[in-house]
């Protein structure tokens, strides 16, 4: 990442030290039963216990943990092969598909990011539907589309040296395969159809982001990644061995040390599946805390609809018992909005859910 700013380490010691961290680990959701096409009373309510599990999990955690996913380990270790090996070129050859505002995914570093959340990391994003399709601005009346296209590093299609685009793309493959699975069983558990949210989906601004996290020389005084929750439809993360991820525990807001599973994804819902809910699913904050000795490598997909996609409470689960707590907003514009601040400091605060809430209308 470069010599270290002493401005940016001034910059760090100004900021709130990390609370305590709890050793508990989230609840851990062995999904083989979907391998089986038993139709046998058993297997029906093996089901049906895996669905209570996830519900219970959505709603008391936000977080969860998955094993037995069917996901290929060969190509997820692949692909951590080809993240190690492009974090570990140089700078210059980084750089070569930094991402600006034209150009959003692609390469940067915490260095060039106006995004206040990243602070001791490097990231390279990309998407399996090439191109994403979005709103050119964020402006409510704004009809213009764009098209975001892949940045892929030179040596990524080099010839007999390495096959990492194809790996990516087959991995993301994979993802979106257990991503369907799990919106299926999240459905179920709100009492919906298994599909109910597949139509959603068929446009998808999904992104896959690999990350590395440098040791830092100021454990004690940075984070990965700051306090946040995920914007979009549903997260599932692949970590290595160091871990780092921490969640903020419903319980009693305490944060969570999530211990790595070895072969296991962690899952989690995000704003749009709050809003869905009609708030019966929380987002959670999380963040990610740095190691001083052992650089960390992790593999998030973000699992986000179309950018047409109004997002509200689904009218299945809004009644008069339990009105609507969020106002419409249009997806495309929400991300486009977020873009937007991640290339300049925004005068206003950065757009969430809440500024779509029924009840700070109210007030």
């Amino acid at each position: 990442m470069g010599e270290v700013d002493p401005a940016f380490v001034q910059e760090l010691e100004h900021r709130p030290k990390q609370g305590i961290i709890e050793a508990e680990g989230l609840p851990i959701i062995d999904l083989s039963i979907l391998s089986s096409s038993d139709a046998t009373p058993d297997h029906s309510q093996a089901l049906e216990g895996l669905v209570k599990q996830v519900g219970n999990a959505c709603r008391d955690w936000g977080f969860f943990q998955v094993i037995n996913h069917r996901v290929s380990m060969e190509k997820r270790e692949k692909i951590f092969n080809a993240s190690g090996k492009f974090f570990a070129q140089p700078l210059e050859e980084k750089n070569k598909i930094r991402r600006d505002e034209k150009r959003v995914l692609g390469y940067y570093d915490a260095e060039h990011t106006k995004n206040v959340r990243d602070y001791w990391k490097e990231v390279f994003d990309f998407t399996p539907q090439n191109p994403i399709i979005m709103p050119a601005s964020h402006e409510p009346d704004e009809k213009e589309i764009t098209k975001l296209y892949n940045q892929w590093p030179e040596y990524f299609n080099a010839l007999p040296i390495c096959h990492d685009r194809e790996v990516s793309e087959d991995y993301a493959t994979e993802m979106e395969r257990l991503a369907f699975k799990l919106m299926e069983l999240i459905a179920l558990s709100l009492g919906l159809q298994p599909d109910r949210f597949h139509g959603f989906f068929k446009d998808q601004t999904t992104f896959i982001r690999l990350n590395h996290y440098p040791p830092s020389p100021f454990p004690h005084l940075a984070l990965g990644v700051g306090r946040h929750k995920d914007a979009g439809g549903l997260t599932i993360l692949a970590q290595d061995e160091v871990g780092g991820l921490e969640v903020k525990r419903k319980s009693d807001a305490e944060w969570t040390w999530v211990m790595p599973t070895p072969n296991s994804y962690i899952i989690n819902v995000g704003d749009i599946i709050q809003v869905w809910s009609n708030d019966a699913y929380e987002s959670v904050e999380h963040r990610v805390k740095v190691n001083p000795e052992k650089e960390r490598f992790s593999i998030p997909y973000f699992f986000n609809p179309g950018h047409y996609t109004i997002v509200k409470p689904l009218e299945e689960i809004v009644n008069e018992q339990n009105p609507a707590k969020f106002r419409p907003y249009n997806w495309g514009k929400f991300l486009a909005n977020r873009k937007r601040s991640n290339f300049q400091k925004l005068d206003v605060e950065n757009l969430q859910i809440f500024h779509f809430s029924v009840s700070q209308l109210a007030d």
